[in-house]
């Protein structure tokens, strides 16, 4: 399956090629519209002049980082923030993973260990990490025993509730119905 979070070609085809990539992405899914975050590896990538790597984002220089994330077209509304916990993912990654982040789920005995370990993640909550566990599971099979279970409602078969569940332009429009009517809905509690 293809990945189509930014709804753009080229940041797509990097997502479905760059677990880092989707990684960043994911992280930078907050406080912005979801293909704003999800282009925005691309974005960084095409100003560093290749694809990321874990080692290289870590041990950038933080200020000069942030001023990358912050060149117009900013990489996020919060450009200076969203740089320093992009470095602390690729940091952690490089320290626990060796700046391969697929090592976190090709060896995952089931989806609560890989939930966990994707909490572990810098800048990842239960919240990101049950989405980003149910992302691989619904569209890249990473399907450890029990990664339904693990991801809560976002892993439910045939539910649009997340990024985990955007595969094509009305998929995407589903899912922002969905969370339409889930704050409409808290609004009236």
């Amino acid at each position: 399956m293809r990945i189509q979070l930014a709804q753009r070609t080229e940041a797509d085809e990097l997502l479905g090629r760059s677990p880092l990539a989707l990684l960043v992405g994911m992280l930078l899914d907050q406080q912005i519209p979801m293909e704003w975050a999800f282009t925005g590896p691309q974005t960084i990538s095409e100003r560093l002049g290749h694809d990321l790597t874990a080692g290289e984002i870590a041990s950038y220089d933080p200020e000069a980082f942030a001023a990358l994330l912050a060149d117009k077209p900013a990489v996020h509304r919060y450009p200076k923030a969203m740089a320093g916990r992009v470095q602390q993912l690729a940091a952690y990654l490089v320290e626990h993973y060796d700046g391969a982040p697929e090592k976190i789920w090709a060896d995952a005995a089931d989806g609560k260990e890989l939930l966990k370990r994707l909490q572990d993640l810098p800048g990842y909550g239960k919240q990101k990490a049950q989405i980003f566990l149910a992302l691989l599971g619904k569209q890249l099979g990473v399907q450890p025993p029990g990664w339904r279970e693990a991801a809560g409602l976002y892993g439910e078969e045939g539910s649009h509730r997340s990024v985990a569940d955007v595969v094509d332009a009305e998929s995407l429009g589903r899912v922002r119905a969905a969370k339409q009517e889930a704050k409409r809905a808290a609004k009236a509690k």
